[in-house]
């Protein structure tokens, strides 16, 4: 059995001023240990949308992928078996971005998040894009009124990356985030990631800035604190 590997959680965007090959995939890639990986693609967030996972493939397939599985999970009459295969054999799975409930109730009506987390477990990488990037860390917050701040809640994510994250949101200067930490124990950081940029978690919870710094915060007291921007190593 292979030991867990580090999660990358990207946020996406800035894709006027992409390099490629962009260093963040290439990252990926590289912690895999292949050249040409095969990428195995959720797409629950968005409904398994084939448009959506034509525009990603071609981006992966430019970036080195040798191939780009899609694993339909949504459709009434998936093949969960196939798409457990395409899973199970990729050098890397990728979690795509939408929407973060959604994404996370089709994975649980489906039985999924078990099996992914045993994946992780077993050493598979794992890397995922704005709100795929949320789905593989611990929880998120939702509003069952969007008008009313009582009425927020915290509900369970995949727990594959052991942090709480939210992604390209610093025009709103993260209020999602904070109060994902303001419903959360004491102590809990919770991670901004910037557009453009990513972050590394370890299976420890260190956690590593990529492309740019990424914004940090603290649930300290009952509130939240915010704490010194991590910044990328040289």
């Amino acid at each position: 059995m292979n030991k867990p590997k580090p999660v990358f959680l990207l946020a996406g965007g800035r894709s006027a001023i992409r390099r490629s090959p962009d260093p963040l995939i290439q990252a990926v890639f590289r912690e895999c240990g292949k050249a040409a990986p095969v990428v195995a693609y959720v797409g629950t967030a968005h409904g398994d949308d084939r448009n959506f996972f034509g525009f990603m493939a071609n981006f992966l397939f430019e970036e080195g992928a040798s191939m780009v599985n899609h694993a339909l999970i949504c459709p009434r009459d998936a093949d969960i078996d196939k798409a457990k295969g395409f899973l199970g054999s990729a050098d890397v799975v990728y979690v795509g971005g939408g929407d973060v409930g959604e994404g996370i109730r089709v994975l649980q009506k489906k039985n999924m998040v078990g099996y992914l987390r045993r994946l992780y477990e077993d050493g598979k990488p794992f890397f995922g894009v704005s709100a795929g990037a949320i789905m593989l860390a611990k929880k998120w917050v939702r509003w069952r009124d969007p008008d009313d701040d009582s009425t927020a809640e915290l509900f369970p994510c995949l727990g594959i990356a052991p942090v709480v994250c939210d992604t390209h949101a610093e025009q709103d200067n993260w209020e999602e985030l904070r109060m994902a930490l303001k419903l959360s124990e004491e102590g809990e950081r919770g991670y901004g990631i910037v557009s453009g940029t990513a972050i590394k978690v370890y299976p420890t919870g260190e956690v590593q800035a990529m492309g740019g710094a990424a914004y940090q915060s603290i649930r300290r007291r009952g509130e939240v604190v915010r704490l010194p921007d991590i910044q990328p190593l040289s």
